[in-house]
C-alpha cells in the first residue's frame, strides 16, 4: 500500500515537472511582448541641422532663447556668428 502511495506521489511530481517545463518552453518560443520606449522630443541644431535629445545637448541662452547643439564645434560656430 505504501509503495502505491509513494509511486503515485512520485508520478504526480514527475508529471507536474514535465508540464511546467513544457509550459516554459512554449512561453520561451513566443516573441517578447515588449512595449516600445516612450518617444523623446528632439531639437534641431541651428548650425548643422542634426537632431539631438535636449537632455544630452549643449546649450546657449535661457528660456525661449535657448539653443541646443550637437557638439562644442557647432556651439562655438553659433557664438561666433552671433558676435558678428
Amino acid at each position: 500500500m505504501i509503495r502505491f502511495i509513494l509511486a503515485s506521489v512520485l508520478l504526480t511530481l514527475l508529471l507536474r515537472g514535465i508540464s511546467r517545463f513544457m509550459r516554459g518552453l512554449m512561453q520561451g518560443m513566443q516573441p517578447p511582448r515588449e512595449t516600445p520606449p516612450p518617444a523623446v522630443p528632439l531639437v534641431r541644431d541651428p548650425v548643422c541641422g542634426t537632431f539631438v535629445v535636449p537632455a544630452n545637448a549643449l546649450t546657449v541662452g535661457q528660456g525661449s532663447e535657448m539653443r541646443f547643439f550637437c557638439s562644442e564645434k557647432c556651439r562655438r560656430a553659433y557664438q561666433v556668428k552671433l558676435a558678428r
